[in-house]
């Protein structure tokens, strides 16, 4: 499957925006890591671009359901495997670096995007550590963000939670454009 296909499959499974973006987040910070590790970056962001893609169809079949149509449609089992793993309550181990990623910047994209929608400049250019942790640590802020998870997948990645939230929100400045936070 090609990243075409895969954006084509997740409009034709998701009409809500917000999915479509968040998505698109997770999508790009996977590319990021893939560079950074010298994996293979298309698929990388393939799988952020479908690890949701069901939800809004099968929210209480999700990811099983998703998985079920990826299989279907012959994606390659590592990449139904991370998805799976991407969420916690399948009880699928995070065994390879790709799932592991996943974890890690799922919950953290959907965050920072919510950051940088409160800021003044509406990017995240400049932001401040501080200030990033104090609105983590801020519950009614992007209450859909597990922030145990967020801690959880810097961990498993065996990366600094403070590296990983700069990674990721510098990953997801350079591709403001095609996320909807325009420079």
């Amino acid at each position: 499957m090609t990243y075409e296909e895969a954006l084509d499959l997740l409009k034709e499974y998701t009409q809500s925006e917000r999915l479509i973006r968040h998505a698109l987040c997770v999508s790009e910070a996977m590319r990021c890591y893939a560079k950074k590790f010298g994996e293979d970056e298309e698929k990388w962001a393939i799988v952020g671009l479908l690890h949701d893609f069901d939800y809004e169809k099968y929210p209480e079949e999700h990811p099983f359901k998703g998985a079920e149509i990826l299989r279907q449609r012959g994606l390659d089992e590592d990449m139904v495997e991370a998805i799976l793993g991407h969420a916690s309550f399948t009880g699928v181990e995070r065994k390879t670096l790709m799932a592991k990623t996943l974890f890690a910047v799922d919950e953290l994209s959907g965050f920072l995007y919510a950051y940088a929608l409160v800021r003044p400049t509406k990017n995240l250019k400049d932001i401040k550590m501080k200030s990033v942790k104090k609105k983590l640590k801020d519950k009614a802020f992007a209450r859909g963000a597990n922030r145990e998870e967020i801690e959880q997948g810097a961990k498993e990645l065996g990366v600094d939670l403070s590296e990983h939230i700069m990674f990721v929100a510098d990953c997801l400045q350079k591709n403001a454009k095609l996320i909807g936070l325009e420079e």
